[in-house]
């Protein structure tokens, strides 16, 4: 899976985006090498806001797109939560089409043909 990392309004340090790929790689695990991740980083800069750090993630899949977006007063409690949401919602997808191929009606060939 191909991780790209956006930041808005905020430095992406080289341990935050370690912490970023070691979150996703879970994810990774579960779908195609050909799936694409985006992570956008933010920040809302606004004082009375007090979950200012916000995790946006965006995961291509072959059919479907899935999107996570958590905000938090730490980075990394957004990432954190945004990595699972979007786990949650791999593992739902993955056993819906799972379910699909499960349920399809089996087709028999006949091979014995009479001429």
């Amino acid at each position: 899976m191909r991780i790209e990392i956006k930041a808005r309004k905020v430095a992406v340090s080289d341990d935050l985006r370690t912490r970023v790929e070691k979150r996703f790689d879970k994810i990774a695990k579960q779908v195609s090498p050909l799936a694409e991740l985006e992570v956008l980083l933010s920040e809302d800069r606004n004082p009375r806001v007090a979950d200012s750090q916000i995790a946006e993630a965006t995961l291509h899949l072959k059919g479907t797109t899935l999107r996570a977006h958590e905000a938090a007063a730490n980075m990394v409690t957004a990432v954190n939560a945004c990595a699972d949401d979007l786990a949650r919602q791999v593992k739902r997808v993955k056993a819906k089409r799972s379910h699909r191929r499960d349920a399809a009606p089996q087709v028999e060939v006949a091979t014995d043909i009479a001429l």
